[in-house]
């Protein structure tokens, strides 16, 4: 399975995975300017930075107005102390910005950063159930909301896959869906239905790409000896 992926300071920023297991794929991307989301392939272990490939592109680039001075400040001084690796000061510098914007993407976008980074896994898909709540149409959302209910304590593949089943009804054309799912079916027994959604993910997406990262994910290890032939 392939880790979720947050680096949530300046654009130029590279990302960095957060978290362990392999089950899904996200990046998000914050700026004052909007929550950015953006999938990103696996390439190993959690917690190592690496490069965008040219062809994933973002999936959805601006879901709300920026924030404006001083609280796009806050965010910037948050996101800053996050690259640092201080969660207390990013999370201190949020707690600065007016309550009406504390629902921002944004500012959601990056107090969900704390919390995967701190293991706070529960707080993780309350935060990433307002994202869905407030951006229903940006897959990302559902996606982190997937990967987080998968690590909360009472959570688990069975809950993650819940989330998206209707994901995948609304976004049928996102590959990172079906990749995801046939991951967790894989790891549940359920070698059929993993097997069809892993060929829908190879449709959708770039197939020789997602086909190279499917052969290193050990969440699919039961079909690697036929991945080259779906």
């Amino acid at each position: 399975m392939v880790p979720f992926c947050g680096r949530l300071g300046r654009a130029a920023a590279r990302p960095y995975r957060i978290g362990p297991g392999r089950d899904d794929l996200l990046v998000v991307r914050v700026s004052p300017k909007g929550f950015m989301s953006q999938p990103w392939p696996m390439m190993s272990n959690e917690n190592l930075a690496f490069q965008t490939p040219a062809h994933y592109d973002p999936l959805n680039i601006l879901m709300k107005p920026p924030l404006q001075p001083p609280d796009s400040h806050h965010l910037s001084a948050a996101q800053g102390w996050l690259g640092l690796g201080n969660q207390d000061e990013a999370n201190q510098e949020l707690e600065k910005i007016t309550p009406g914007n504390q629902a921002h993407p944004s500012v959601l976008a990056t107090r969900l950063e704390i919390c995967a980074t701190a293991g706070k896994w529960d707080a993780a898909a309350d935060t990433a159930a307002q994202l869905v709540e407030q951006e229903r149409n940006e897959p990302m959302a559902w996606i982190t909301l997937a990967y987080a209910t998968r690590r909360k304590p009472g959570g688990g593949m069975v809950q993650a896959k819940e989330v998206l089943i209707p994901a995948q009804k609304l976004f049928p054309k996102v590959w990172l869906i079906p990749y995801n799912l046939a991951c967790y079916e894989c790891q549940l027994g359920n070698q059929k239905e993993a097997r069809a959604w892993l060929k829908k993910a190879f449709k959708l997406g770039d197939s020789k790409e997602l086909k190279r990262m499917a052969l290193k994910d050990p969440d699919l290890e039961p079909f690697w000896r036929e991945i080259g032939e779906m």
